[in-house]
C-alpha cells in the first residue's frame, strides 16, 4: 500500500547554504526564525521571521541563510498536482509574504498557520494526522490556486516525466553563462544534431537556441536590476555573445532597451549567494522547541482567511484619464409622521444623530392638524387665554429652527377633503402664528407637498381645484415657500394616471414634483426563479429617467424629489432584517444624485405601519433606526455617501473615486439582486462574494495612511449580534446596549509608500461596501 504522504516532503531546518537546485513540484518555504536569501534565476527574496515564498516548479533557485535561522519547508509532488489540478502545467504562482498587495494578508496568515497545523500533525502523529495532513495541505492549495495563480511559462509546462529533456534543460540552466550549442548538447547526450532540434522543440514547443536565449535573458535581469554591471558586462556574463544581440532579444520581449528598464525598476542592490563549494551546508532539526514556536503561530489572533467560494474580479483605474461625472449628494427628509413625534425626547436625539452624519435638511411630516397637534379650541372664561393650541408644534419647530431644519409636509387631499373649510382656516391661522414667532426666512425653507395617491376616486377637476387653493394660499402669505405635488407614475406604461394629467397643464403652479420608486413593485417574492430579479437592478435609476424624459416632453421639468423609494426587502420582517442591503441603498443613492434635489428615508416603522399582530404592511420607505435605537445599515450606507467629497477622478457601475484636499476617496460596493428569501441560506450567499483585484495608476507620488472601513452583514448589521446574543428569556438593557453599540463598521489603518501604482484587493460580502480615505501624510 502507498503511503499517503508519499507526495509531500516535509522539514524543519537550519540552513546555512543550499546549493543551486531544479525544484520538483510546489515548495512552500515559511521562515519560523532567522533569516534567508534566496536567489533564483530571476530575482533575490531576503526573507525574515513569518515570512512565506512559494517555489515554482522546475524553478532553479538557491539559499544562504543566516546562523541558527529555523525554515518549514513543504514539497508537494508534480504527481499530486497533476491528479488533482487538471491546469496544473499551464500556472505558476507568485506569492511572497513581503510583496503580497493590501488585502491579502488574510491569505498568508491562513497559510502560515495551516503550515503550522501540518508539522504540527506531523509530529503529533495521532490516528488521524495523516487525514489531518492532506486536510490542512488541500486548503493552502485552495487559497494559492484561487489568490495567486498566473500564466504558466514554458518552465512550468516542461514535462519532467521526460528524463531525458528535464536532464538537457537542467544543464542548460546550470551552464547559460558558457558557450553552449546545439551540436556540443547533442553530443554530450548522445544524440544526433538534427535529433535534438527536432526533439527539442516537439517537447518545448520552441527551438534550442530561443530556449536558451530566454534562459540567458531570465538570468541577465537579475544582473540588469541587482548589481551596477555595465550593460556589457551583463551580456558577456550571461552568455550574450555580443551586447548588440542581448540589447536586441531583450527589446523583443520586454519592448524597451536594458538601460530603459534598469531606469524605470529601482531595486536594492544585492550580491549573489555564494555556493562554490557545491554542497549543501544544513541540518534537520528536531526538538520540542519547534512544536512551540509552530503552536504560537497557529494561537496567532489576526482574522484569517477562510472564503474559497467567490467572484474575481480585476478593477484597473486610471486617474489620468479625465472624468465627465460630478457628484452633487442630495439632502435628505427623514419622515417622523407627525410632528409631534419631536416632543420625544428619543426622537430628537435620532434627528440629531442623522443632523450629524447624513445630508438631512428636512423633517418630513403628515397630517399637520389632527387633534394631538393642535388641539381643538375649548370655551374659557379666561379674557386672555393662558394656553396656546400652537404650543406642542411650537416646542417642535423651536428644535428644528435651532438646528437649521425645515419642515417638508405631505398635505392629503383626503385630509383637506374632510372638512375643507376648516383646513384652510387652520392653516392661515397657523402660518399667521410661525410668520409672527419665526419670521418669513424660516417659514420660506418649507416645502408642501399635496398629495393624492395613483388610485383614486377623486376627479382630475377636483384635485387641480384643491390644489390650486392651497397653492395660492401659501404663496400669497409667504412668496419664498415651495408648492408642490406628488406625481404618481408608471414604470411600465411611462406616464402618470389621468387622475393627475392635470399636473402636465400647471407647471407655472408647481415648484417641485414628488415621486416614489419602490424595486419591491416589480417583482413576485413568492417566484424562485431569480432571474426575474433582474428587472428590480437598475428600477429607481430606470423610473427616475423615465419621469425626467416624461417631464421633458410635457415642459414641466421641476425639482425632484424621492419621497418614498426602497430597495427589495421581501416586503416582511421576515427577510428585512436577514437580507443585509447596505451596498444596494448606497448605490440606488448614487445613482441619482445627480437627478434629485432630495431624497426621502423613514425614521422607523413604528410611526408608518399599522398595529395588529401578524399584519403584513408596505415597505415603501427605508428606514434608518431600529425598534430599539440601534442604526439600521441605511444609516451606514448613507453616511459614507456625506463623508465622500472632492473631484470625481473615476467612477463605475459599483465604485467611485474622488481627490480632494486630504487625498483621495474610493468606495467599492458588491451589489447583490437576489431574492431576499435566500439570504437566510449561508451557503447560497458565499456564492455571491467577490474578491476585486484594484490596481490605481496616476496617483499623486508619497507615504499615505489608508483607513479602510469595512460594512458588511458583520460589520454593522444589527441583526448579526441580534441573532447570535438571542435567548428565550429575553434580552436586557445591558444586551441591548451592548448590540447597539457594537454594530458598526470596522476600521482597519494601513501605512502605504505609493509610486508609480498601487495594487491592493478587497473581498466584499454580499452588498457589503468598503470605503477607503487615502490620507497623504508630511513628515
Amino acid at each position: 500500500m502507498n503511503d499517503p504522504l508519499s507526495d509531500f516532503q516535509l522539514s524543519f531546518q537550519q540552513i546555512e547554504l543550499l546549493v543551486p537546485r531544479v525544484n520538483k513540484g510546489i515548495q512552500f518555504i515559511l521562515v519560523i526564525s532567522g533569516e534567508l536569501k534566496i536567489e533564483t534565476s530571476s530575482r533575490f527574496y531576503y526573507m525574515e521571521e513569518k515570512d512565506l515564498l512559494v517555489i515554482n516548479r522546475n524553478q532553479l533557485y538557491q539559499i544562504q541563510g543566516s546562523e541558527n535561522n529555523r525554515v518549514m519547508t513543504l514539497t508537494i509532488s508534480d504527481a499530486f498536482m497533476d491528479h488533482h489540478y487538471a491546469d496544473y502545467r499551464n500556472r505558476r504562482f507568485e506569492c511572497y509574504s513581503k510583496e503580497i498587495d493590501m488585502g491579502r494578508e488574510g491569505m498568508i496568515l491562513s497559510i502560515r498557520k495551516l503550515l503550522a497545523n501540518v508539522m504540527v500533525s506531523y509530529y503529533r502523529q495521532d490516528e488521524s494526522y495523516r487525514i489531518e495532513i492532506k486536510s490542512y495541505i488541500c486548503q493552502m492549495l485552495l487559497i494559492l490556486i484561487r489568490n495567486f495563480k498566473v500564466e504558466g511559462s514554458v518552465l512550468e509546462k516542461l514535462d519532467t516525466g521526460d528524463l531525458r529533456i528535464e536532464q538537457i534543460i537542467d544543464y542548460m540552466e546550470k551552464n547559460y553563462d558558457q558557450m553552449i550549442t546545439l551540436e556540443e548538447t547533442a553530443k554530450k547526450f548522445f544524440l544526433s544534431t538534427g535529433y535534438l532540434s527536432r526533439y527539442f522543440k516537439q517537447k518545448m514547443g520552441m527551438g534550442f537556441s530561443r530556449y536558451l536565449m530566454n534562459i540567458r535573458l531570465k538570468h541577465s535581469m537579475k544582473d540588469l536590476l541587482y548589481t551596477s554591471d555595465s550593460i556589457s558586462q551583463i551580456a558577456m556574463n550571461n552568455g550574450f555573445p555580443n551586447t548588440k544581440s542581448f540589447s536586441a532579444f531583450f527589446k523583443e520581449v520586454y519592448g524597451m532597451t536594458p538601460h530603459v528598464y534598469r531606469d524605470s525598476h529601482h531595486v536594492q542592490k544585492e550580491d549573489s549567494v555564494q555556493s562554490y563549494s557545491k554542497e549543501d551546508t544544513s541540518k534537520f532539526i528536531q526538538s520540542p522547541e519547534i512544536v512551540a514556536k509552530l503552536s504560537s503561530m497557529i494561537l496567532e489572533d489576526e482574522k484569517p482567511y477562510t472564503h474559497t467560494e467567490t467572484r474575481y474580479e480585476k478593477l484597473p483605474l486610471n486617474l489620468a484619464k479625465p472624468v465627465s461625472m460630478t457628484l452633487n449628494c442630495p439632502s435628505h427628509i427623514l419622515h417622523i409622521g407627525e410632528i409631534i413625534e419631536l416632543l420625544k425626547e428619543d426622537v430628537r436625539s435620532q434627528v440629531l444623530d442623522v443632523k450629524r452624519d447624513l445630508q438631512l435638511r428636512y423633517i418630513g411630516i403628515r397630517h399637520l392638524f389632527n387633534n394631538t397637534a393642535i388641539p381643538p379650541e375649548v370655551e374659557t372664561d379666561e379674557v386672555i387665554p393662558t394656553t396656546s393650541p400652537y404650543f406642542n408644534i411650537d416646542s417642535a419647530l423651536e428644535f428644528m429652527k435651532k438646528n437649521e431644519l425645515s419642515l417638508f409636509v405631505q398635505s392629503d387631499y383626503m385630509d383637506i377633503s374632510r372638512n375643507e373649510e376648516e383646513y384652510f382656516t387652520k392653516l392661515v391661522q397657523f402660518v399667521r402664528h410661525c410668520l409672527q414667532l419665526y419670521g418669513e426666512s424660516f417659514i420660506g425653507e418649507w416645502h408642501v407637498m399635496f398629495y393624492e395617491p395613483y388610485n383614486t376616486g377623486a376627479e382630475a377637476k377636483e384635485l387641480q381645484r384643491v390644489y390650486v387653493k392651497l397653492y395660492n394660499l401659501l404663496k400669497k402669505m409667504v412668496p419664498q415657500v415651495q408648492v408642490g405635488v406628488y406625481m404618481p407614475f408608471s414604470f411600465s406604461k411611462e406616464k402618470t394616471s389621468d387622475n393627475h394629467k392635470w399636473q402636465l397643464e400647471h407647471g407655472a403652479s408647481i415648484d417641485f414634483i414628488g415621486f416614489n420608486a419602490n424595486q419591491n413593485d416589480v417583482v413576485d417574492f413568492q417566484e424562485l426563479d431569480n432571474s426575474q430579479f433582474d428587472l428590480a437592478k437598475d428600477y429607481i435609476k430606470e423610473k427616475t429617467d423615465k419621469l425626467k424624459r416624461y417631464l421633458k416632453k410635457s415642459h414641466l421639468e421641476k425639482p425632484l424629489h424621492l419621497v418614498a423609494w426602497n430597495t427589495l426587502s421581501g416586503n416582511t420582517r421576515y427577510t428585512n432584517g436577514t437580507f443585509f442591503r447596505g451596498a444596494l441603498v448606497l448605490k440606488n443613492v448614487l445613482d441619482i444624485a445627480n437627478d434629485v434635489k432630495t431624497v426621502g428615508l423613514w425614521i422607523n416603522t413604528i410611526v408608518h405601519e399599522e398595529t395588529g399582530k401578524n399584519k403584513r404592511y408596505r415597505m415603501d420607505g427605508v428606514e434608518l433606526f431600529h425598534y430599539l435605537n440601534g442604526k439600521r445599515p441605511a444609516y451606514f450606507a448613507l453616511m459614507f455617501l456625506k463623508r465622500l467629497h472632492g473631484e470625481v477622478v473615476a467612477h463605475g457601475h459599483e465604485y467611485v473615486m474622488t481627490r480632494n484636499e486630504r487625498g483621495y476617496q474610493l468606495i467599492l460596493m458588491n451589489g447583490t439582486i437576489i431574492n431576499p428569501y435566500f439570504s437566510v441560506e449561508e451557503t447560497f450567499l458565499q456564492k455571491l462574494n467577490k474578491e476585486i483585484h484594484v490596481t490605481i495608476s496616476g496617483m499623486a507620488t508619497g507615504e499615505y495612511q489608508i483607513r479602510k472601513h469595512v460594512f458588511d452583514k458583520d460589520h454593522g448589521a444589527l441583526y448579526t449580534k441580534w441573532w447570535n446574543l438571542n435567548s428565550k428569556y429575553g434580552m436586557d438593557a445591558e444586551i441591548i446596549d451592548y448590540i447597539i453599540n457594537s454594530s458598526r463598521p470596522s476600521l482597519e489603518i494601513f501605512d502605504e509608500t505609493i509610486e508609480e501604482e498601487w495594487s491592493f484587493y478587497s473581498y466584499l460580502t454580499s452588498n457589503a461596501i468598503h470605503f477607503f480615505d487615502i490620507r497623504k501624510t508630511y513628515s
